[in-house]
């Protein structure tokens, strides 16, 4: 579904990705780790078309994304929930789902049913600002933004970042039944082990910038996160 093959990707003379390659199939969660600063953001940024790649292949499907514009990513079906949030505090709750639905490309006008099924209680505050609503709404908002283009992946940044456990708890419920129930590729940047380890099943762990590890989550063994996440 997603792959980068050799990433290279500078910020000045500062080499931040350096052959990353990793693939996010279909119906799975895939969760990338490392210690701050291996580069786990930018790749994202990467995948997005936020950053410019220098070399290698990012490939959607049989499309190739590297050169296309930032804005191609959404057309062909991946939604981006960014570190941050980044949603529209001005604007209400219903307006920043608006904002989603004008990206998608199969005329549908309207915010997909299943937004609300995964995020009732969005329902309620419609008309709430976005600047108003609580860390953990704010980021159940980012992510039913970014469903509400139709994608057939999604891409989070550390979705549990400064967020109440019971809504942490709620978000890894969500993350569980876009893959397991909407077949989606997801690919999960996340700090918190036990988080990760709960709801993905695939892990690659990241070092200056490359790929050092990967495998299946039962494979994720004390020495691995000793060596490569202990701080």
């Amino acid at each position: 579904m997603l792959e980068t093959r050799d990433v290279h990707q500078y910020y000045g003379s500062s080499h931040t990705l350096r052959g990353t390659t990793l693939t996010v199939p279909p119906g799975t969660c895939t969760v990338v780790m490392g210690r701050n600063g291996v580069g786990k953001t930018t790749l994202l940024r990467a995948i997005m078309g936020l950053v410019a790649v220098r070399s290698g292949n990012i490939k959607f499907g049989e499309k190739e994304l590297v050169g296309a514009e930032a804005s191609y990513r959404a057309r062909v079906g991946i939604g981006f929930v960014p570190q941050g949030r980044e949603i529209f505090g001005q604007l209400t709750v219903e307006e920043n789902l608006q904002v989603g639905v004008y990206a998608r490309t199969d005329g549908k006008k309207e915010i997909p049913e299943l937004v609300f099924r995964l995020f009732p209680v969005l329902k309620t505050m419609m008309h709430r600002r976005g600047g108003d609503l609580s860390g953990g709404q704010q980021q159940q908002l980012a992510i039913a933004r970014a469903l509400t283009i139709g994608p057939k992946c999604v891409l989070l940044d550390e979705p549990t970042e400064g967020i109440q456990p019971n809504i942490v708890h709620e978000i890894g419920n969500v993350i569980r039944k876009l893959y397991e129930e909407e077949k989606l590729a997801v690919l999960l940047v996340e700090q918190k082990l036990p988080f990760a380890r709960r709801v993905a099943e695939r892990f690659y762990l990241m070092e200056r910038g490359t790929v050092v590890a990967q495998g299946k989550m039962a494979e994720l063994s004390d020495e691995l996160v000793q060596k490569h996440l202990a701080v």
